[in-house]
């Protein structure tokens, strides 16, 4: 069978499997509406540490021992790993995964990072690189508040259209083993600018990567929004969904049956005062292990197309009053019973 699918996609022969997940997170996504289903959530937002940024390596470090530990698979077995988060130089990525000793690849794609990692693990298996190999995320609230906008000690107002980064990490174990969830696709998305300047409002700034992604998907394998039991964005929120609602009707697709935002499932609007909903690379990869894969798991939904979204932004290039330009990555997720 061809893999190469369309203009951006591929369809693999012989399916990498999703072999296990790990979701840690901390106090304020356990007390959201999905708290109960993560792995371990953190009694401080520190988890024993000094800084937000050690904090945030040490959420990468357990999700990725708990991946682990779960397969029943030891670090000396994982081929590669293929890890990122948003804080400059993927510091705690490295930092992480340091103790594990891991042959890694450091990635950045913004809140679409777990997407790029899984769509690299899943091709790096399929390629024959590796039996095991984890994909990584995370990101903390602290630490990305200290390094995109003003440490929390300023108390600065937020808007409404902003969004709440989760503090969170989910790992992944892909690999050969057969599982019940099986990753038989993926497209991988272009960057889409607009031109929007506001790094307040991303849920604005990706949607129309999200909508170039999905269509794009459904463009190469042939389907429409129906052949999915869901369509599930990674960080648009509540404003971002709207606008993306209404990119795909502009291109003949109704998604909003079919719609679930991983920003918008993660905390509760109304009591947690979260404004747009969650973001970060931590936010898509926690629900993604805590709440979507088990659905898929048990049957529940036979294929679901899983769209993390970023925008690519810095501190230096939306000070200097760039546009915020966004990306997605398509997974396609399916049930093997």
């Amino acid at each position: 069978m061809k893999l190469v699918k369309g203009a951006q996609s591929i369809a693999y022969d012989r399916a990498p499997y999703l072999i296990s997940s790990a979701s840690v997170v901390g106090k304020k996504e356990g007390a959201g509406p999905i708290g109960e289903m993560f792995d371990l959530v953190g009694e401080s937002d520190l988890f024993g540490e000094n800084t937000w940024e050690e904090a945030e390596s040490t959420m990468q470090r357990e999700a990725c021992l708990l991946a682990m530990g779960k397969a029943h698979v030891s670090q000396n077995q994982v081929r590669y790993l293929f890890g990122g988060d948003l804080l400059r130089q993927g510091i705690a990525t490295s930092m992480g995964v340091e103790k594990l000793q891991i042959p890694m690849f450091g990635l950045y794609g913004a809140c679409s990072t777990s997407g790029e990692a899984l769509a690299l693990a899943s091709m790096s298996v399929a390629a024959g690189y590796g039996e095991y190999i984890l994909a990584v995320t995370s990101s903390h609230f602290g630490s990305a508040e200290k390094e995109f906008r003003f440490p929390l000690s300023y108390a600065n107002q937020r808007p409404l259209s902003a969004h709440w980064t989760v503090t969170g990490s989910g790992a992944f174990l892909v690999g050969k083993k057969e599982s019940h969830v099986r990753i038989s696709g993926l497209t991988v998305g272009k960057i889409v600018d607009y031109g929007l300047k506001d790094s307040q409002n991303m849920g604005a700034c990706m949607a129309p990567a999200a909508c170039n992604t999905i269509w794009q998907n459904l463009q190469d394998f042939g389907r429409s929004p129906e052949d999915y039991s869901r369509i599930i964005t990674g960080d648009l929120g509540y404003v971002g969904q709207s606008i993306l609602f209404d990119l795909l009707l502009e291109k003949g697709y109704d998604i909003r049956g079919k719609h679930l935002d991983c920003g918008m499932t993660i905390f509760d609007q109304q009591t947690q005062d979260t404004h747009a909903g969650g973001s970060g690379c931590g936010c898509a990869a926690t629900v993604l292990s805590a709440y979507i894969l088990p659905k898929i798991e048990r049957g529940e939904w036979e294929r679901v197309l899983f769209v993390p979204t970023g925008a690519l932004m810095s501190t230096v290039s939306y000070n200097e009053g760039a546009s915020v330009p966004g990306i997605a990555h398509a997974i396609v997720l399916e049930h093997k019973a």
